[in-house]
């Protein structure tokens, strides 16, 4: 687990008492939201049939590794992990996307696990732990369909932040994603047990809700409907929250711009928009089969900045894609240049198993890591003049998070994170602050 992870869930679980009961278990969980909600879901069920969380693999009887294997780097952290665990001769649990992203090197790694499960199987996670206690090796459990994850029981890991699955997989085929072999195509889970959950997350002190999938722009599409619809009827949830819309791509985002933009407007939804570029060359992004031009990309931007000016905006690039020359990566630093995105996630290209661009003609790694530093470099300068914009600003933030030592983090309606100092306990509190410092990733303020 992610050291952040692993302190808020030992002290999550020490909040709500549960006792110590039955055989322990130690949980490590890497990757992005809908892993995290997925690992919360697993949780309840571990906790419900009695065993505990240990703080350690050493002091464990059994150890469950819920892995990401988005990208290369990731991935060869997921592998090293596996062989140390798999060195202490404990029953070992394979979660997450890895398992069917890169079969092969799981067995490599640790060919004696204990259990295998997609994440359509986490339903499943007591069955591949009775297996394990009993000494079963190898077992696998992959599942057609996933279940309907917003019925299922889970335990928040943050009390303030309610993770909401609304659909598993896209449908995409990007020739760089090896996700998509994990999370299968688009499922889109009904708005009303959506809303349900959200209704019951509220009502249990959840102030900040995250609504997350691979692509939250094609929601809906496979049960007509889509992500305005559901944002809307989100909305009309009475108590004092924010909505988190997570990544959309541009391509189901431009279908249905004006309501989103109107969707958008309500107090309730962070001013948070993420919206993947990955290159600004037309011929790279049909490489890449994104289904979008350059001009699209921009003409969202523009339309939401137009309607909200204040608007955060983030944005993802790929460097080094099989066929980008140095002009079409110049092409990218000018797009990014010109939209000027408060957040740039940037990637360096990394081949994926089993996916077109593997079988690419690469780019020269040395020139890969240059383009990373050029577009970081550029990327830093503009997220700080962008945060530049908000000093002196006053108003409310949510505070969402407890940084190190007396430091809180929290967000306002830009979804800006702001960090405060307190010796009080802040989580879950709105408080009134003044925005003193711009830094390139977050902005400092006082509590006014």
């Amino acid at each position: 687990m992610l050291e952040s992870d692993k302190t808020a869930c030992m002290e999550r679980l020490s909040e709500l008492r549960v006792p110590n009961l039955g055989k322990s278990i130690y949980i490590e969980s890497y990757g992005c939201a809908a892993n995290k909600a997925d690992l919360e879901i697993m949780l309840a069920q571990i906790l419900d049939s009695g065993y505990r969380v240990s703080e350690s693999p050493e002091a464990a009887n059994i150890i469950l590794l819920n892995t990401c294997g988005v990208k290369k780097p990731t991935e060869d952290r997921m592998i090293e992990r596996l062989r140390r665990l798999s060195e202490l001769n404990k029953p070992l649990i394979i979660a997450g996307c890895l398992p069917k992203i890169n079969f092969k090197s799981i067995v490599s790694a640790a060919p004696n696990f204990s259990a295998l499960l997609d994440p359509y199987s986490i339903d499943k996670i007591v069955l591949a732990l009775k297996s394990a206690e009993s000494g079963e090796k190898g077992r696998i459990f992959f599942s057609d369909k996933p279940p309907i994850k917003v019925k299922l029981p889970k335990i928040r890991l943050n009390s303030v932040i309610e993770i909401i699955p609304i659909s598993e997989g896209c449908l995409g085929a990007c020739s760089f994603c090896c996700v998509r072999f994990a999370r299968g195509t688009l499922f889109s889970y009904p708005i009303d047990l959506i809303v349900d959950r959200l209704k019951k997350a509220v009502s249990e002190g959840a102030k900040e809700v995250w609504l997350t999938s691979q692509d939250n722009g094609a929601y809906g599409l496979d049960i007509k409907t889509n992500l305005a619809e559901l944002l809307k009827e989100c909305c009309g949830v009475d108590g004092k929250f924010f909505i988190r819309v997570g990544m959309m791509n541009p391509n189901h985002a431009i279908k249905i711009l004006p309501e989103m933009i109107s969707a958008y407007k309500d107090r309730r939804v962070f001013k948070f928009l993420h919206i993947p570029v990955q290159s600004g060359d037309n011929i790279v992004l049909q490489l890449m089969r994104r289904r979008y031009t350059v001009e699209e990309f921009k003409k969202i931007v523009i339309s939401f900045r137009e309607e909200i000016p204040d608007i955060t905006i983030a944005t993802d690039v790929i460097c080094g894609f099989p066929g980008e020359s140095r002009d079409a990566f110049e092409q990218t630093l000018k797009l990014i240049e010109e939209v000027e995105p408060d957040i740039t996630n940037i990637s360096k290209f990394f081949p994926r198993p089993n996916t077109p661009a593997s079988k690419m003609k690469q780019v020269d790694t040395r020139e890969v890591a240059a383009r990373s530093r050029m577009m970081t470099e550029l990327a830093s300068k503009i997220s700080l003049k962008r945060n530049e914009r908000w000093l002196g600003w006053e108003g409310e933030i949510l505070i969402d998070e407890k940084g190190s030592g007396d430091s809180w983090i929290g967000r306002n309606y830009a979804y800006k994170p702001i960090v405060v100092n307190s010796k009080r306990d802040l989580l879950g509190e709105f408080v009134n602050v003044r925005i003193v410092e711009a830094h390139v990733n977050y902005l400092s303020a006082k509590i006014i």
